[in-house]
């Protein structure tokens, strides 16, 4: 069973039930929407995993709708269109879209291409979650990180000062705004915990510590 949500957006209800129909049966979960207006209220309250939009639709073409959502969102899109120019192709890929499919097509051909662009907009997604300085891996997404292949032993506080130290390379950090950001359960901690936590990461990251550099009378960056 599929966990991926894909919101429709046709003003041919015949259409959109034929994809709904293909989409499902495949164990997908759907959303309709019968235009771009009524797709652009409905992203603000959920939002799916991918869309597939008609390109010929009246209030706000396809198009159009893409160029709204590429925007605000990062939601992958596929284009459906009668439409097979290669011109139109290739507008349809310059505004964003992941794919553009011809109707009419294949049951096949549709749940093809739309495996193909969940699996890259999750591989995406997962290289956006690894922040990695040569063998120093941090994978934010299961708070772990790792040196030279080996796990490294840290408690949430030190991971938090890791990640947000590495995210923002180069960025100096007061110890005041350490504290902000990190210990935000308890504001009243002293700065003094700062520099005791810092010290604890460095060495835990054994010679990988160095990145964390002390800017003196200010706080701490990450430089690599």
């Amino acid at each position: 069973m599929n966990s991926y949500t894909i919101m429709i957006i046709d003003d041919e209800s015949q259409m959109r039930d034929l994809v709904k129909t293909f989409l499902e049966a495949d164990g997908y979960t759907t959303i309709e929407a019968n235009d771009g207006l009524n797709a652009l209220n409905i992203l603000t309250k959920t939002t799916p995993d991918l869309l597939i939009v008609d390109v010929m639709m009246p209030f706000m073409d396809g198009f159009t709708f893409a160029k709204e959502v590429k925007g605000k969102y990062n939601i992958p899109i596929i284009f459906l269109s009668a439409k097979g120019e290669e011109w139109d192709k290739v507008k349809g890929l310059k505004l964003g879209g992941d794919d553009y499919i011809v109707k009419p097509f294949l049951p096949a051909e549709l749940l093809a291409r739309v495996e193909s662009v969940l699996r890259r907009a999750n591989q995406h997604t997962q290289q956006l979650d690894l922040i990695e300085i040569g063998p120093l891996i941090i994978d934010q997404q299961s708070h772990r990180a790792t040196a030279d292949g080996v796990t490294l032993t840290l408690t949430l506080k030190e991971f938090g000062l890791l990640e947000l130290l590495a995210k923002n390379s180069g960025r100096v950090f007061t110890r005041e705004q350490l504290l902000d950001l990190i210990w935000t359960e308890n504001p009243n901690s002293s700065e003094r915990t700062v520099d005791t936590h810092i010290k604890t990461l460095r060495l835990k990251l054994g010679q990988y510590g160095k990145l964390i550099e002390t800017i003196w009378g200010v706080g701490y960056r990450f430089e690599v």
